[in-house]
């Protein structure tokens, strides 16, 4: 039934490339028009497009015109012009979909024509290559092309300097690889003035090879890590100082609400200590917040029953089960101050600055598309994550590579034996082969057996990605062999030499079945680009890892059964079906790996949003007076609902620790009284406290200035989200490490952890606030407010696990590009 209605109707497919051929039809008939074009015509169309989209005209009422022009100004200027499907495959980039086009298609020359349409909005194009061999290479080809028709091209690539970043992305179109686009979005939200970013709102991208970006590389974030200020010397130079404090003299303790605050004896006597004059000056934030949390390790925080102390580690004990959470540790220092305090080494001197999934990085941009030759076997993931559909594009001339069936030993040495052998035989003829492995590991074991039978080859395992694509585009010449990992060299076309098609073309042999049937159709498809004939077969062990691990056990046994021995071959539809399956479970099983984890960074990505969201209103000079006196009020309605609980009876109050409190934090010593307790609504306390800290605010910006004032406050502002978001990330990286035991307690690991994630994210920002009242209240200035970085940057990774390798000091020359990001000279900028 299904077969005859398909029959009738077509499937989706068909349908929307019938539907997408009438715009193709629309854009052949324009072709004589714009054919007949001067020049300088030509060029005029980019400013002719612009005035009708100020008009009000939208960038699809200018598609056929535009396709039409880029079209020939590819002709003139490279000596290509667009087939019929390339032009379908820009209709449906532009669209914002995936376009799912055989390799050898042409897709970079594809990729001009929604690139142009787009960019004569002025809002920027992104297109993202895999390497930035790639990258360079198609904004210089493709760029000619922009350039004719007066657009300019950016190029992002590894070891640009700040102004050469800011102008590549300031261009029309930049081209650029997507873990540099990534990593600018971070450095973006690291720095401490708007001049120092360097990309524009995230517009409209089109990824090339959107399956390896968006899917094989969607399990590893990008992160950013980072030196703090001090060494861990701090820790343990304060765990030494603690213990000289007397209790009730030098610092009061407050169980209840689980507090410690210094008196002003112990003030006194820190200042002494660490030989500076005012411990809350803004110079010395970090040395309080330092010594506060080594206060609070050391009074409130009990060996053996908030931690353990095991194999050298700190490991804290869950207060309600009792049960030792390994892998999780206290936020914001802490855990380092208890470390110190026992006397065990203290870990993890690096801290992760920023992090951002690629998933969560593409899904910013207001418009996205990709291309890429073998899609559709992801359709369901690129939709469900990304709200992307895939439309297969047709081949410009018929398909007519041979696709042999697999052919399966029981052995890998079997299996190795016989693929020499058929290379040997290809190459007695001159038909060239590409050889596609799984390893390094397997291309280095089958290139010494190609050497002990004398047969020249070249192996490619993707090092270097300039010699890998001269390697690739070789591989198409008569004789040759070639050994590649199996996505090496993508992006680049093989050629055919002289003769080779009257020999077959390039013959594949894929020596291993991938885990992902995509991975062996990008393989196969390095053959038979553009009608050229060609060949392709794979070989399989039982001892292959997915034969293994998936059901090679029973095959295993008929091939023992049939009595079959190492280097008989046996090719069956059961097993062909098996492998099928086996790639279809794992496939399911990665896509919902990607999907968990998909799901737990959504978490942090809310919570990323608001962070950067509020970072960008400061970074562009908004005026925080409103905020800080907003956070005035929430931390005094915090306090007082600490200290005098709703409920009980006003003489119950701890109105004493609430003065102490009031007083660490905004009031000066001895300046505020509560007489006739019984008389005082909590309310009415929120309103006296209120009044008492708008007055001393007023007094202290009328000392200030207005101006300082306001600096002062994003300088303060800037710095405790900075040091409070990075403690935040390593505290939720911890959870995340953690959680996964809860499903032991028929919990769902995903909700626990966005219900404490979002417990801890609240957490966070009344300490933000607190921290923010109390240093705008107690700092000294005497000079205008510097913003400074609250740790140095110094390493950036895609990783993935969740352990971070130490970040090594790193020494900076007076007349290096600073470490921050801002583009100057260390000594002009954080060396100052």
């Amino acid at each position: 039934m299904l077969g005859l209605l398909k029959n009738i109707f077509g499937n989706y497919n068909d349908r929307e490339i019938k539907k997408l051929s009438k715009i193709v039809e629309v854009i052949n008939n324009l072709e004589p028009e714009v054919s007949s074009l001067t020049d300088v015509q030509l060029k005029t169309k980019t400013g002719e497009f612009r005035e009708r989209l100020d008009r009000g005209a939208a960038l699809d009422d200018i598609l056929p015109e535009a396709f039409a022009v880029v079209r020939e100004t590819a002709k003139r200027t490279l000596g290509m012009r667009h087939f019929d499907v390339q032009i379908l495959g820009g209709i449906v980039l532009h669209q914002g979909r995936i376009a799912e086009m055989k390799t050898g298609e042409g897709k970079t020359l594809v990729a001009t024509l929604p690139a142009y349409l787009n960019a004569l909005e002025g809002k920027g194009v992104h297109i993202v290559t895999v390497n930035d061999y790639l990258a360079k290479r198609d904004s210089q080809w493709m760029g000619e092309v922009y350039r004719f028709l007066g657009l300019d091209v950016g190029l992002i690539i590894h070891g640009l300097d700040f102004e050469e970043r800011k102008k590549a992305y300031n261009a029309h179109i930049t081209y650029g690889t997507n873990n540099e686009f990534g990593f600018d979005y971070l450095r973006d939200n690291m720095v401490l003035y708007k001049e120092h970013m360097v990309q524009r709102e995230l517009n409209y991208a089109i990824i090339d090879e959107v399956d390896s970006i968006l899917i094989d590389e969607a399990r590893t974030p990008l992160i950013i890590s980072g030196q703090t200020e001090q060494s861990t010397d701090i820790y343990y130079n304060f765990a030494r100082f603690v213990p000289r404090l007397k209790r009730d003299v030098d610092y009061t303790v407050d169980e209840k609400a689980h507090s410690v605050v210094l008196t002003e004896e112990g003030i006194a006597k820190a200042e002494r200590f660490l030989n500076i004059d005012n411990l809350y000056d803004e110079r010395y934030m970090e040395l309080a917040h330092h010594l506060n949390q080594a206060l609070k390790a050391h009074v409130l925080m009990k060996r053996d029953r908030d931690y353990v102390v095991k194999d050298g580690q700190v490991i804290i004990v869950d207060e309600f089960t009792g049960r030792l959470m390994f892998g999780r540790r206290y936020s914001e220092g802490l855990h380092q101050a208890i470390e110190a305090k026992e006397g065990v080494r203290v870990e993890r001197e690096s801290q992760t600055l920023a992090t951002i999934t690629f998933q969560n990085y593409f899904r910013m941009y207001k418009k996205l598309a990709g291309m890429t030759g073998t899609a559709a076997t992801e359709e369901e993931e690129f939709q469900k994550i990304y709200g992307l559909d895939v439309v297969v594009i047709p081949t410009n001339e018929p398909m007519i590579r041979k696709d042999y069936p697999d052919v399966i030993y029981k052995t890998e040495a079997g299996k190795f034996k016989a693929v020499v052998e058929e290379i040997i035989q290809c190459h007695s003829k001159g038909q060239p082969v590409l050889v596609g492995t799984v390893s390094i590991e397997k291309s280095e074991l089958l290139s010494e057996m190609l050497r002990k039978r004398g047969i020249p080859h070249q192996v490619l395992n993707a090092k270097h990605h300039e010699k890998e694509a001269e390697i690739i585009a070789k591989a198409g010449q008569r004789g040759m062999v070639t050994i590649a990992t199996n996505m090496a060299g993508r992006g680049t076309d093989i050629v055919l030499g002289d003769g080779v098609a009257e020999l077959g073309g390039l013959h594949i042999i894929g020596t291993e079945r991938h885990e992902s049937r995509r991975i062996d159709n990008q393989l196969r498809g390095r053959a038979g680009r553009q009608g050229d004939p060609g060949s392709s077969r794979f070989y399989v062990s039982l001892e292959d890892d997915l034969m293994r691990l998936f059901g090679g056990d029973n095959i295993k046994n008929i091939m023992e059964r049939l009595g079959m021995d190492d280097d008989q071959p046996i090719e069956h539809p059961l097993i062909t079906r098996s492998i099928e399956n086996a790639q279809k479970r794992v496939e399911a099983r990665n896509f919902d790996i990607r999907k968990h984890v998909l799901e737990y960074d959504d978490v942090m990505n809310k919570q990323r949003e608001v962070i950067y969201s509020q970072r960008k209103k400061v970074l562009e000079g908004e005026n925080l007076k409103e905020s800080i006196l907003g956070m005035i009020e929430e931390v005094i309605s915090n306090m007082v609902d600490t200290y005098c609980v709703e409920g009980v009876h006003p003489e119950e109050w701890d109105l004493k620790g609430l003065i102490e409190y009031a007083e660490d934090i905004f009031l000066p010593r001895n300046s505020f009284r509560i007489d006739n307790v019984e008389e005082v609504t909590r309310e009415e306390l929120k309103q006296r406290l209120v009044e008492k800290a708008l007055a001393l605010y007023e007094s202290r910006e009328k000392e200030l200035g207005s101006d300082t004032m306001r600096e002062f406050e994003r300088v303060i502002t800037l710095k405790i989200v900075d040091k409070k978001w990075m403690d935040h990330i390593d505290a939720m990286d911890q959870l995340r490490q953690g959680i996964g035991l809860r499903a032991y307690g028929q919990r769902d690991p995903v909700m626990e952890y966005k219900f404490e994630g979002y417990e801890m994210f609240k957490a966070m920002i009344r300490s933000i606030q607190e921290d923010t009242v109390k240093y705008l209240f107690k700092a000294q200035v005497q000079n205008i407010p510097q913003r400074h970085q609250v740790v140095r940057r110094v390493s950036e990774s895609q990783e993935n696990t969740g352990r971070r390798e130490p970040v090594r000091n790193q020494k900076v020359g007076r007349n290096d590009p600073c470490p921050c990001g801002s583009g100057k000279k260390y000594k002009k900028c954080c060396g100052r």
